[in-house]
């Protein structure tokens, strides 16, 4: 899920197959309104290949952005009359081959790009003027003993930085690097979970002291850790969750407040300031399906969170993260939707 910078009120999510609708796109992309809480989303976009990342091109409104199972980048145009994607990128061994789970525009106005990265740990840095060759392209592995491919899971960079990102992998590491300089290509190791690294979040809060070398990564190892990129191992570890922990996400305003949500259903704010061993306040999504994904409105008073029926539930945050109340719901039913859909595209 992604939120527009320039349309605050706008979320992007992406959406796996739908086993009921065996004819519906493998790739589905879905913008929705949150201001106006209506149940059918403002754009839908659909692809050959599941849509595993998608984002907003960041510094224009009208471009979306998908990474797909089948390795290749999508691009669509909101200003096109069209569902499918405008552009794609080849599929070649010069770019992907292999999913692409994590993506993230980087970058000012005049100078960004688009960085992607494959399961194989394939990088690489597009122009989205250009998407028939990457720029630049980059095999991410670690030297220890045996040289290995990091199969990458997820992807963060700190904040107002282009060169140094941090990766969670499916063997439970987290692995630092960046693109250029002395360094470049230098994979620094750090050892703490016991289960694949899915969810990945760098500190976003700004202010008069800087956080951005602090981390947090959850796994399925039931636990979320807090890590200093300047240490080896994990600064402390929330342990108080009962199932797989499928993604973590700092509060873009407040520095000591981040989000988590589980397969068990349940979605937990944590506040650092209050406590570090238990949530400061918890709620059971309606329910209680298993929670894929989580992420803060720009403003940090909201959050949403992804399930696996495609239902996408907002909660309000108060002032200092303590209330926390499931407000409504701004999706129907993936199966309605799927429904809906479907009619549309027949007549």
């Amino acid at each position: 899920m992604d939120w527009s910078t320039q349309h605050p009120e706008l979320l992007l999510a992406s959406y796996h197959r739908n086993k009921e609708a065996p004819n519906e796109p493998d790739g589905v992309c879905l913008i929705w309104n949150t201001k106006f809480k209506k149940t059918t989303p403002e754009f839908e976009f659909f692809c050959q290949s599941p849509v595993l990342s998608c984002c907003f091109a960041k510094f224009n409104p009208y471009l979306i952005l998908g990474g797909t199972y089948s390795g290749q980048i999508v691009l669509w145009d909101t200003r096109v009359q069209k569902k499918t994607p405008v552009h794609r990128t080849p599929l070649s061994v010069m770019a992907h081959t292999h999913p692409v789970f994590c993506m993230s525009v980087i970058g000012t106005q005049n100078a960004h790009n688009l960085i992607s990265i494959s399961n194989d740990g394939r990088l690489c840095s597009w122009s989205l003027e250009m998407l028939s060759s990457p720029q630049e392209t980059r095999d991410l592995q670690y030297n220890n003993k045996q040289t290995k491919n990091l199969a990458v899971l997820s992807l963060a960079f700190p904040q107002n930085d282009v060169n140094n990102f941090v990766v969670g992998c499916e063997d439970g590491n987290v692995y630092s690097a960046c693109r250029h300089g002395n360094k470049a290509g230098n994979v620094e190791c750090y050892e703490g979970h016991e289960g694949p690294v899915v969810g990945l979040s760098s500190h976003r809060a700004q202010g008069h002291i800087d956080f951005s070398h602090l981390y947090l990564t959850s796994s399925y190892d039931w636990s979320v850790k807090l890590w200093n990129i300047k240490e080896n191992k994990p600064v402390h570890s929330f342990n108080e969750f009962r199932d797989y922990v499928m993604d973590v996400q700092w509060s873009p305003i407040n520095p000591a407040l981040f989000a988590t949500v589980e397969v068990a259903g349940r979605v937990d704010l944590w506040n650092l300031n209050l406590d570090t061993e238990v949530p400061a306040t918890s709620a059971i999504v309606e329910g209680a399906p298993a929670l894929s994904r989580v992420t803060w409105t720009p403003n940090g008073t909201q959050l949403c969170v992804g399930d696996e029926k495609g239902a996408i539930t907002m909660f309000d945050v108060g002032e200092v993260g303590i209330a926390f109340l499931n407000v409504h719901v701004i999706q129907a039913r993936w199966r309605i939707v799927l429904s809906s859909r479907a009619h549309e595209c027949t007549t």
